[in-house]
């Protein structure tokens, strides 16, 4: 890209933020959207389970999957749009997040995922390089449980969420689940709907696989 862009003061493309977390999703998605669920187990134990969160939060998952994340831009001080959510027992939104703590950096420099930023994702599909602007609107930093959330912004070819969440479970297995809601954010787009839909299948198939051990660090 020759460009680059920015997406400073942009607001997102839908209204239901945080809804790719509500326990029933699959079954009351928001309306006028398609809800999906994948999940893998990724096998066990804390070493596993840490290995996989860090990949994740690096924007592993979608490096692995083909996908060049570029122009990542920090949340600006002032940008109002979105800068994550608090949730209650029940899996409801309850309150924002102000977390004012420094940005964290990886090994090699990369700013790992953070609840406010934004980025172009760049996939190559027939031949074209599609750019879909996001930005994460959830980051989870537990102790069993690690992952994010991302929603579009304007110029994305879909409209909607997807989560990406890591869980060690009691019984020390360690589980990778992929969750979205979506629709096709132009009349454009619409009419290539069964196109967007086998893109997206495709590329959730490669998210999971993303964080397969072996492929981790």
């Amino acid at each position: 890209m020759t460009q680059r862009s920015t997406h400073v003061g942009e607001s997102l493309s839908y209204a239901a933020v945080g809804a790719s977390q509500a326990p029933d999703l699959l079954y009351y998605p928001p309306t006028g959207y398609r809800p999906s669920e994948d999940r893998i187990r990724l096998g066990s134990g804390i070493e596993r389970f840490e290995a996989a969160a860090a990949t994740l939060l690096s924007w592993g998952v979608q490096r692995g999957s083909g996908i060049d994340v570029t122009n990542v831009e920090l949340p600006s001080p002032t940008d109002t749009d979105y800068t994550g959510l608090v949730y209650d027992a029940s899996g409801q939104p309850i309150a924002p997040i102000h977390d004012e703590s420094e940005q964290a950096y990886t090994a090699d420099g990369s700013a790992r995922v953070s609840a406010g930023m934004s980025a172009d994702l760049v996939v190559k599909a027939f031949g074209l390089k599609v750019v879909a602007p996001v930005r994460v609107v959830l980051v989870i930093e537990e102790p069993d449980r690690a992952g994010f959330a991302y929603g579009t912004l304007p110029g994305h070819p879909q409209q909607g969420e997807e989560s990406f969440i890591v869980v060690h479970e009691p019984d020390d297995s360690v589980w990778f689940t992929v969750r979205a809601f979506s629709r096709a954010s132009t009349w454009f787009y619409r009419l290539g709907t069964p196109i967007l839909r086998r893109r997206q299948r495709m590329m959730t198939r490669r998210y999971l696989r993303a964080l397969l051990p072996g492929r981790t660090q």
